[in-house]
């Protein structure tokens, strides 16, 4: 006679509860921001330069990894829907603003792009509450892409290898800019088309 088995345990990373591997990267992500914060409290030696921009990719990528993780094991949570993208500002805020007692980043421009962020988060929120879901445009997807890359050259800073680090940070920053403010516009013109149809059925 067979005896029946009972079903394997699903192991702690792959569980539908918070402490699953996905929102643990996500944590250990917002945890890296404190650390980034102080290798630029004061103005870093080349060392401290390179190992906040290494701490910065590593949670960029981390935030592609948790990701693909959640959706691969379907294990995503309203805990992590929140803590994903809080990770990732944190992270991108606190560079940003360490970055300009430092003279790395112009503060007007650091102001704008976070004013975009803040109006940007508004916004998706006056939208759910009218049922509309505002998903990331093109711009926004380059954006995010272009902002990324020119922290990393910005943490980076320090001319080595034949690349001058910091001219090619501040460049593709102020592209991130341009794009940032372009997807915003994208995004408040998406609701404003979507009133307006909203309106005309009504």
């Amino acid at each position: 006679m067979t005896v029946p088995t009972s079903a394997s345990p699903v192991p702690w990373y792959r569980r539908k509860a918070f402490w699953n591997l996905p929102n643990a990267i996500t944590v250990f992500r917002v945890a890296m921001v404190p650390v980034v914060g102080f290798a630029l409290w004061t103005r870093p030696t080349f060392g401290w330069a390179v190992a906040s921009c290494v701490l910065f990719v590593v949670a960029m990528l981390s935030d592609i990894l948790d990701g693909y993780l959640a959706r691969l094991w379907d294990v995503q949570s309203v805990a992590g829907a929140f803590l994903d993208p809080l990770a990732d500002k944190l992270m991108m805020l606190t560079a940003l603003v360490m970055m300009i007692p430092l003279g790395w980043v112009p503060a007007w421009a650091v102001v704008l792009m976070e004013s975009r962020e803040l109006a940007i988060s508004g916004l998706r929120m006056v939208a759910m509450s009218e049922g509309m879901v505002i998903a990331a445009g093109s711009l926004g997807k380059f954006k995010t892409s272009y902002q990324s890359t020119a922290v990393g050259f910005l943490l980076w800073h320090y001319p080595s290898i034949g690349i001058d680090a910091y001219s090619v940070g501040i460049l593709l920053f102020y592209v991130s800019l341009f794009f940032s403010l372009a997807s915003a516009i994208e995004y408040f013109w998406g609701f404003y088309q979507y009133g307006k149809r909203a309106r005309t059925t009504a």
